[in-house]
This record gives C-alpha cells, structure tokens and sequence, in this order.
C-alpha cells in the first residue's frame, strides 16, 4: 500500500516530494508481445511514469460483451509496467478523444436516437454505469492504495472543450468513488478560460494540455487553482496525419525547448505521445473543423519512438534534457527489433465482393437506407441495394449525407463515387426495364473530438433520383470481421483495370512465404483504396491519396512458413503484386 497525494504545489509519494516524468503509450495500439519494449525504452529515457488511455469501445464491443483480452488486456500493462518499476497514471473516462474511433465511445450508444452524450443523460449515465461496474473493479486491486502501479486516474477528458455540465462531471467523479478509485482524482484541460471553466470538477486537481508556450498556460491554470502541483497532462510533442494530408512532423529542438522550459517551472508533465503505435484495423478517429477528415492508420506522432519502437532524434533531445537536471544512469535499451523486407507477394486469387455478399453477411430489409448503428453494425462498409423503375432520363442520383465514402453501382457498372467532402450528383439513366443499384458505403472513422462527435455512418438522409425518394432497400452490413466465408478462384484480370466500368470491389489473396520472423511493412503501389488483412488480423486502410504508404506489420503478427494475406481493393489494381520492405513510408 502506498500513498500518492498533493502536498502544497508538489506531488508526494509515500510522503516524499515527486516530480512526475511521464509519457503517454496506449496498450490498445501496441501487440502485447511488444508492451515491455517500449515500456523499457520509456524508463531507459528517464521517465518514471506511464500514461494510458482506457477506451470504452474496445473493451465493450457490443453491449454487455465484455472484452479484456489481447490487445484489451490493461490489467497485463499495468501489472507489468509496475513490475518494471514505473507509476502508471490511468485514464479511464467513458470518452477519451486520442483520435481513436469516436473518441473512445462504443458506436452502439448511436442506436438510440433519443440518447445525449457526455451530459447528464439518464439512459447515457446507464450506459456508463454498467461499463464502470466491469472496468473499475479490475483496477482496484492495481491502484497504490492497494500496492498497485496506478496513483492517478482522470475524470472525463477535455471536457471543457465539448460543454460545461458540472452535474455529469461530478456523477463520474461519484462513480469513480464509489467504486472504490481512491486514488488521486484529476482533470486535464486546455489553457482557455472557457475550457478551465467547463472542465472544472470540485475538490479536484485540475492539469493542463498544450503543446507550446508553457508559461503562459501555467500562468492561466494559476488564475483558476492558486495552489497545487503544475502539471501538463497532454504535452504535444508531435502531431497526426489525417488522410489527403501531409505528414506532420515538430522539429525536436523546439519540443526541448518546450521541456526545459516545463521544467524550470518546477511542473510535472507527461508527453503525449512518448509512442504512438498504430490505429490496427478499423479503428482510427476523424476531425471536423471545416470539412471531414479522417486520421489515417500510422499512429506515429513524429514523437519519441517511432511507429515500429525506435528511438527518434527526439527521444535523445528530451533525454539529454533531463540529464541537465538530474544524474541518469546509462540508459539500458532492449536489443533492437529485427525489420526484414520479404519482398513482392503476387496475389493469384480473387473473390468480387458483390458475388459473396450472402456469404460474408446476413442481409436485412428495410424501407429507407438505415445507418450502420440502426442495423447493429460498427465498423467496416455496408452495402445498400435497391431497383429502379424506368425508363427515366435527365435525372441525377442523390445520396443525401452520406457517412463517408461511397461507390455507385448501376446494373453492376460502376458510375462514381460521392464523398463526403464531396457531396456530387451522378447522372443516372434508368433503361425501361429498370436497373439494379447497389451503393458500396465505408465508414472511414468516426469523429472523435468536437460538438459533431454524433457521427452515424452509412446513409443518413436517404437516397434520391431526380427529387423522387427511392424506398425498399437491402441492407448488407459488412463489418468484415472474418473473411473465411469467401470463397476465391483464381485471378481472371476482371477484377483489374482501376476506375474501369468492368473494375469490381475484390478481395485479392496470396501468399507470404517466411522462415524468420521480423518487423515488415506492406507497400501497395499501384493499388487505389482498401483494407490489408493478414492472418485474419485487420492491419487497416490503405489509399493512395496517402500520406501514408506503408501498413506496419509487427513480427508477432507473423506465422513461420506460409501466411495468408487478403487485400480488399475498392477500385480495381492494375497488378495484383504487393511488397513487403523493411522501411516505412508516412509521407
């Protein structure tokens, strides 16, 4: 049992002033093989805590089904990052924004229309209830109090930036209570007076978030907690990429600079990202400021470890910092991770999507176009079928909101693609024995921060020809969870030939040969957009509009001998060949 508290404007720990070096590294984008890793190089930089994120729609997937295994597995990281002789802050909140898939927020909560977010929302607060009861209780017995790694848990998170319901505020700090989280209790906020007001919780210790300027947001916490420890809860040393974007980078002087200056202020601080790891699968966020943007799969923050776990310029800028104001040991890395480039895989069969859709789903009927969270669905594509009547002419067909992405199908020849971002009206000309539409919808990643977080996919609003709403529809949810109902031929060259008429969504399969396991990155150049599987697991999206070029592969991920690899290709590929190589790409 240990006690970690406020002691005037210090931390303590057992009694003893304690200054917090912390970085953030969030086990759910980390293969469990690789969580001590990257904990070690966190120590061996001199830092003493570790910071991590808990979201709510990894370990509740479903309603009521609870996962906290594999990559859900927190207790295992915490259990071993105290092991390894660090303190772990928490942050369990029911959102927690970290450009993850709607902030951390189940897409179940979506179903009910009437249900209000991160308020105080009886039917919402019911929700979170019943996930606090499976959560909280796992943590208890790691928290120092119990002779656990864990002195620090968050309420909510940025909540000044979203609203300012101090009543819901205070429910989750209650809830956290009375589940026995009597450890230190915290808030984090950006340095702006109506951030620091509508996040404020009483009696507890409020932080702040920021990326530069640290004295000037010190001076704002001030104005708000005369007293009490400094600490920057979010130190933004880097940044991330979002799709059609360039890549972001921070020179490593200038986040230095940024930490001496921290440090001269005598505040704690945790950088957010110490690593930043991957959004494996479908599960990286979007931003909404002036139009939909969508994070891309690399999650590597330009920050002090790369996306594969090497230390950058960075991690030796920020170490040799703290080497100015304390006497480090030599810092004891692991060995290196080995990185191998396998080489070109051809993919020699196919399987066209809209011939396997009985297969892969189980269709449903329904009058008008249901969202994805309307039919039970959460991520991945959706599939919308309807005939058309004709003859028609000089119409122009109409996908009103569409969430995000979708590709139009007329008599099973694809016409065009209408984007969020790009909201255009296809000409359609309906023969007089009418047509078949099909409309291919992805879900490119709910928005996670902001007043538009109420982010449904697929159709939204419905579908129109001319001004004539088209009803009677079937709805084939695709969250691609598993691919062993696909049944594949051998590759003809008509799933080929990008953009053409003829060009099909296919899943792609080969083969990738090894006989020893290393880190690798999968390039697919001369492939337009889609989603790489291997052995069954989701790597993520792919997409030439970039920045990103490569889908990081992590040795554990790998089988010795033959491993299969499923390419889901939106637009056709001129050459079904893919290349493994030992080197990113991000932009």
């Amino acid at each position: 049992m240990a006690t970690f508290a406020v002691q005037g404007n210090d931390f303590s720990y057992e009694g003893t002033p304690l200054r917090l070096l912390s970085g953030a590294i969030h086990y759910f984008r980390i293969v469990p093989e690789y969580w001590e890793d990257r904990l070690l190089k966190l120590k061996a930089c001199g830092f003493n805590t570790v910071e991590t994120y808990v979201p709510w729609n990894i370990h509740e997937p479903k309603e009521g089904d609870f996962r906290f295994d594999g990559l859900a597995d927190v207790e295992r990281f915490v259990r071993l990052a105290g092991e390894l002789g660090l303190h772990v802050i928490v942050r369990p909140s029911p959102y927690i924004c970290a450009e993850w898939e709607f902030g951390g927020l189940p897409a179940w909560l979506l179903a009910d229309s009437n249900l209000r977010l991160r308020c105080y929302d009886t039917a919402y607060l019911a929700k979170v209830d019943a996930y606090f009861d499976e959560l909280l209780p796992r943590l208890k017995p790691l928290l120092c109090t119990n002779g656990g790694p864990i002195i620090a848990m968050q309420i909510e998170n940025e909540y000044g930036s979203y609203g300012n319901d101090t009543r819901y505020l205070v429910y989750i700090r209650d809830a956290m209570i009375a589940r026995g989280m009597d450890v230190l209790l915290f808030t984090s906020d950006g340095p702006e007076d109506h951030m620091l007001q509508g996040g404020k919780v009483p009696g507890v210790l409020e932080t702040v978030n920021f990326g530069s300027k640290p004295s000037e947001a010190f001076r704002k916490l001030r104005e708000y907690q005369p007293e009490g420890p400094l600490m920057c809860m979010e130190f933004w040393n880097g940044w991330f990429d979002h799709w059609m974007e360039e890549h972001q980078t921070r020179p490593a002087l200038e986040v230095a600079e940024a930490f001496e200056e921290m440090l001269a202020e005598g505040a704690s601080v945790n950088f957010y990202m110490f690593h930043g790891g991957t959004n494996f699968g479908f599960l990286n966020g979007a931003n909404h400021i002036k139009r939909y943007e969508p994070t891309v799969n690399s999650y590597d923050y330009d920050t002090l470890l790369s996306e594969w776990g090497e230390p950058t310029e960075k991690y030796w800028a920020v170490r040799k910092v703290l080497e100015r104001h304390a006497k480090l040991p030599e810092p004891q890395l692991p060995e290196p991770i080995a990185k191998r480039a396998y080489g070109e895989v051809l993919l020699t069969e196919a399987a066209e999507l809209f011939g396997q859709l009985d297969g892969l789903t189980a269709p449903v009927q329904r009058t008008c176009p249901e969202p994805m969270e309307k039919v039970g669905q959460a991520y991945g594509f959706i599939v919308y079928s309807t005939r058309i009547s004709g003859p028609r002419s000089g119409m122009s067909l109409t996908l009103q909101d569409v969430r995000d992405r979708a590709l139009v199908f007329a008599d099973g020849k694809y016409i065009g693609a209408v984007e969020r971002w790009n909201p255009v009206e296809l000409p359609l000309e309906v023969p007089p024995e009418g047509l078949k539409l099909d409309i291919l919808v992805e879900n490119m990643g709910r928005i996670n921060y902001g007043p538009l977080m109420r982010d449904s996919k697929g159709i939204t609003e419905g579908v129109r020809l001319g001004n004539q709403f088209l009803y009677g529809w079937t709805i084939y949810p695709l969250p691609l969870e598993s691919l062993e109902p696909l049944k594949f031929s051998p590759l003809t060259g008509r799933e080929s030939g990008r953009g053409a008429e003829t060009a099909q969504p296919a899943f792609y399969r080969g083969t990738l040969t090894v006989t020893e396991k290393a880190d690798t990155f999968l390039r697919l150049d001369g492939w337009t957009k889609g989603a790489a599987f291997l052995n069954g697991f989701n790597l993520g999206r792919y997409w030439e509009a970039g920045p990103t070029r490569t889908l990081y592969i992590p040795a554990p991920l790998l089988r010795e001998g033959d491993n299969e690899l499923v390419v889901f290709e939106l637009h056709g590929t001129e050459k079904a060949v893919v290349r493994f190589t030992d080197q990113a790409h991000l932009g």
